[in-house]
């Protein structure tokens, strides 16, 4: 039996609900629920240190404080229960900070029947029981494979979590993480963990169409609406049904048809092109992309307004080089593929080759490492992959390195002249700090550029400015690490 906690100052709808969930048995006949409830912030924080419910439905406002003001007091006191809000607020301010406080989900009032709460409150208990899971993963330090997703590092784990909790909300979801990442990989994993039962998973690419034919792609079109349009056609809102749509490279898109797509995601409704006729939007949305969004918006590119409704709930994958410790299992796994793939069994890695490969930079990140494994396993003469097979790729930068060049002075942007002086050398801990603060002035403070000119993520960027004191502007002290010319 489960402990459900409902926090409300109506006291109609309290006793509605809790005779409602009351009458919900399992399937030995035994009650579902044990109901719990409180008609004040007050009494609803005690009895959470009581009860320990599992899932607690709370009111956004209560008498005495707010619903967002006691989430996380609430989730200190009753552990890994899961938070449904209760609101009457439909903007998106309200809805992001829910989140952002640790919510799992919010559902607006009043809903038609009490009924409508069951889905969200089963999905919930859903990813509570998936968390857990995950947590003793983490506590063995084993490897976390949630369909196709492999790995051991932290981010990995984290990054499953939270797919969990994805998958148990309807909302909009934005992916973002560099090209080969696998970002349509973990859509597909939402999308399945999501329904019970088989649903469309409908993807297009944003990038790869002109702004034309992607309209009509997305929306569909009428008979006789452009030039060859012989024939009505359902756009991809259309064929998704109640499944999801995956907006692949969003940032590429044009601001034309990202205005439209906002109307979409604030209405719920579109028209196909040429058409009068309001189409019910259905389908779950989920958008990716390798841009800094942030940034995109600030340099014009991007819609603020757009931005903001996809970034409701954002998942980071890292790259490939920040996580070698995810190469071995995920050698392990692609081989497996591969081999299914190519009919061959090459299952045996040498010491020495799996060396190397977790020292190579794969700057094309997983997709990467699946093509040069597909084709040292196709070159293969027997069930061992040979160092001999794999391509001669550039050493990473942790590799051996010239002393009398800087990190990145491959790349022409960087160069440290010879020291003879010893104090002159920096700690690598200042050499890092130089380098981060003059890569953000060759780009003008562009976090994006900076990015891919240090060939770090976004999130790991962040992290740095605030460990060097950089965040707000201070520049490095003068040191002898000369910036070539830009151009």
């Amino acid at each position: 039996m489960e402990t459900l906690l409902i926090v409300d100052d109506d006291v109609s709808l309290l006793e509605t609900l809790t005779m409602h969930f009351e009458e919900i048995e399992q399937d030995d006949g035994q009650p579902r629920y044990q109901v719990v409830t409180a008609t004040s912030a007050a009494a609803g924080l005690k009895a959470a240190q009581e009860n320990m419910p599992s899932v607690v439905i709370l009111d956004m406002m209560l008498p005495d404080r707010t619903g967002l003001e006691i989430i996380e007091e609430m989730k200190g006191l009753c552990g890994d229960a899961r938070i449904i809000l209760v609101t009457a607020y439909h903007d998106m301010e309200t809805t992001i900070r829910a989140m952002k406080a640790g919510a799992f989900d919010y559902i607006h009032k009043p809903f038609p029947d009490p009924a409508a709460l069951d889905l969200v409150v089963e999905r919930a208990l859903e990813y509570r029981q998936l968390s857990r899971r995950a947590d003793e993963v983490h506590r063995e330090n084993a490897v976390v494979r949630l369909g196709d997703i492999v790995g051991t590092s932290p981010s990995m784990q984290q990054l499953v979590k939270e797919i969990g909790k994805v998958a148990s909300s309807t909302a909009t979801v934005l992916i973002n993480g560099e090209s080969g990442t696998g970002k349509e990989l973990i859509a597909r994993v939402i999308h399945n963990y999501s329904y019970d039962e088989p649903r469309p998973f409908i993807g297009i690419n944003c990038s790869a169409i002109v702004d034309t034919l992607l309209e009509s792609e997305l929306f569909g079109h009428e008979k006789g609406a452009f030039t060859g349009a012989v024939a009505g056609k359902p756009g991809k809102f259309e064929l998704a049904e109640d499944g999801t749509v995956f907006l692949d490279e969003i940032g590429d898109m044009s601001l034309m048809l990202q205005a439209k797509l906002l109307r979409v995601l604030q209405e719920r409704e579109f028209e196909r092109v040429g058409g009068v006729k309001r189409v019910k939007l259905r389908a779950r949305v989920i958008a990716a992309t390798h841009r800094h969004l942030a940034d995109e918006v600030d340099q014009g590119r991007f819609r603020e307004d757009l931005y903001q409704r996809l970034k409701v709930i954002t998942l980071v994958i890292p790259p490939l080089r920040e996580r070698r410790e995810d190469i071995p299992p995920l050698v392990k796994h692609l081989l497996e593929r591969i081999n299914e793939k190519v009919h061959k069994r090459v299952t045996r890695v040498p010491h020495e080759v799996m060396e190397r490969l977790t020292r190579l930079p794969w700057r094309g990140n997983v997709r990467e490492l699946e093509n040069v494994l597909t084709r040292a396993v196709v070159l293969a003469p027997g069930d061992v992959l040979r160092g001999d097979d794999l391509p001669a790729l550039e050493a990473t930068p942790s590799g051996p390195m010239d002393p009398h060049r800087a990190p990145g002075a491959a790349g022409g942007m960087f160069a440290a002249p010879a020291v003879d002086d010893v104090s002159l050398i920096p700690t690598l801990e200042e050499a890092e700090r130089q380098l981060i603060a003059r890569a953000m002035a060759v780009t003008k403070g562009h976090k994006g550029r900076t990015c891919q000119i240090l060939g770090i993520s976004r999130p790991t960027l962040e992290r740095k400015l605030q460990k060097f004191g950089l965040a707000q502007g201070q520049g490095p002290q003068v040191h002898p690490y000369p910036v070539k010319d830009a151009s």
